[in-house]
């Protein structure tokens, strides 16, 4: 019995090894290409990245921003105040060197967004 237990608490500790190396880690300068409502832009975000937090800067259509997000698995959610229409959310799936989501203007409208990590 006790053997079982060892090895069921073996396999549980690998299982939980490989789902933390598995977390995306999104540091560096992403490409972005963003279709609003209100028009098209190619903004440049600068992420950082300690565990599942996120910090960074935007740079685009909407001026200079400091944002801050999670990433959680291949799930990236970010926010950060653009100028002239307030809270800007983009979520996200990444997926290698890509991510492709939506994102919400409040007011000002919403849309999609792809974005190319910068080599």
């Amino acid at each position: 019995m006790l053997k079982r237990m060892l090895i069921a608490a073996g396999v549980l500790v690998t299982i939980v090894a490989v789902t933390v190396s598995a977390q995306t880690d999104v540091s560096g300068t992403w490409n972005a290409v963003v279709e609003l409502d209100l028009g098209s832009g190619e903004p440049t975000f600068v992420f950082s990245q300690d565990g599942d937090a996120i910090t960074g800067t935007y740079e685009g259509t909407f001026g200079s921003a400091d944002l801050t997000g999670t990433v959680t698995g291949n799930t990236i959610e970010f926010t950060f105040g653009a100028e002239g229409v307030g809270a800007a959310t983009y979520t996200g799936t990444i997926t290698g060197d890509s991510i492709e989501g939506t994102c919400d203007y409040g007011e000002a409208g919403g849309g999609t967004w792809t974005a190319k990590k910068a080599a």
